[in-house]
């Protein structure tokens, strides 16, 4: 399961694909709780971590992906990270934006939304030019929403 984007190749991580990427990225916990969830439910396909790669040259730059299946609302919470070498790139805002887009086109999602720190001037500006609305906040943290048009 996979899509493109204008310069990125995102991919659903699944153990197949994932064997031999620890030597050019370093996979977190999320990744690992991913792959086991997949393990035990593989409806979860597509519904977890997503790799970045870059097209000319498919180098993993980071991932992307989903905090679980929507809800019975048609929600999806969605997160990123881009290695620091490619970042200030708009990698993260092209990843994002196919992510919203992908969600969009399955039928599934009406809600796509995300949370990040307050002082993360980087993340904020990724999820106002996708075109997600800022929907709340706490001490910590910035809440977001797009609706599917």
């Amino acid at each position: 399961m996979n899509f493109t984007t204008e310069r990125l190749s995102i991919m659903a991580c699944t153990i197949e694909n994932t064997t031999d990427v620890t030597s050019q990225y370093e996979m977190g916990p999320h990744i690992k709780m991913h792959l086991k969830e997949l393990e035990l439910d593989p409806t979860t396909l597509g519904w977890g971590v997503w790799l970045v790669k870059l097209k000319d040259t498919n180098e993993i730059i980071g991932d992307i992906g989903f905090k679980g299946k929507p809800d019975h609302l048609g929600k999806v919470e969605i997160g990123y990270g881009i290695s620091p070498s490619a970042q200030r790139k708009g990698y993260a805002t092209e990843a994002v934006d196919g992510l919203i887009h992908h969600a969009f086109s399955t039928r599934k999602v009406d809600k796509v939304v995300a949370e990040c720190l307050q002082d993360n001037v980087a993340s904020i500006k990724v999820l106002e030019k996708v075109g997600m609305t800022r929907i709340g906040s706490d001490y910590e943290m910035l809440y977001w929403e797009i609706i599917k048009p």
